[in-house]
């Protein structure tokens, strides 16, 4: 790792603990809306539903707006809760406007910055819609350790294309031999990554099992210290 001279991480499920956040806009937005469901059995169904929809938007197979209210619309359905396309809409759109409310990161992630700021240049390469990312990087609190914010809408693809990684390597005027990718999603930022000759950890914070033995994966964030 002696040559690495920036360090790319992804935000969602990596430093901005996606899965609490959003359960708590779920919560809130339910109430405002007099949506009587029991949330654990919504987010037990959503969230399978959820990933599956990222998974075809980073592949161009479902628009931003199909993602949005496919992933909510499936969900109930799924549940045998009757709710009209309207109230779905209005859920939607009120879920995206409140999630950057909730800004809890994941244990070790303003250590682990503090740490890692002193070394390198950080940045940021994300997938997500960006209207919110800016906003959970702002109040979070974690903007001041970051020097570019890359985002899959501004470039015009999203992870694993090598587009968005070659765009970030010019952004920050560097090379993929000094240049490594933290992330949580073996697919978009592991395969990614290492697919255009960048180096890259993979923040296992699920236990998944990964079978490639080149493959660096960390149970904590705290762990990476051991790396860089």
């Amino acid at each position: 790792m002696k040559d690495i001279k920036h360090i790319f991480f992804d935000l969602d499920h990596t430093l901005w603990d996606f899965e609490k956040n959003s359960a708590l806009t779920f919560q809130q937005i339910f109430k405002e809306n007099n949506i009587e469901i029991d949330i654990t059995l919504f987010l037990k169904a959503y969230t399978p539903i959820n990933f599956e929809y990222w998974k075809l938007y980073r592949e161009e197979k479902v628009s931003k707006e199909k993602l949005r209210y496919g992933r909510l619309k499936d969900t109930f359905n799924q549940l045998n809760f009757v709710i009209s396309d309207k109230v779905i809409d209005q859920l939607s759109d009120n879920y995206i406007k409140n999630l950057s409310n909730y800004n809890h990161l994941f244990k070790g992630a303003i250590d682990l910055l503090e740490y890692l700021k002193t070394k390198y240049q950080l940045h940021i390469i994300t997938n997500g819609f960006e209207e919110v990312q800016a906003l959970k990087i702002e109040k979070s609190g974690i903007e001041k350790y970051f020097e570019q914010i890359i985002t899959s809408e501004s470039v015009g693809v999203k992870k694993p294309n090598p587009k968005i990684f070659d765009h970030a390597l010019n952004k920050v005027n560097t090379q993929a031999k000094n240049a490594i990718m933290i992330g949580d999603n073996l697919e978009a930022d592991i395969f990614g990554a290492l697919n255009c000759g960048i180096k890259a950890i993979h923040c296992n914070f699920e236990d998944e099992f990964v079978n490639h033995k080149d493959i660096i994966s960390v149970a904590l964030l705290s762990e990476i210290k051991q790396y860089l």
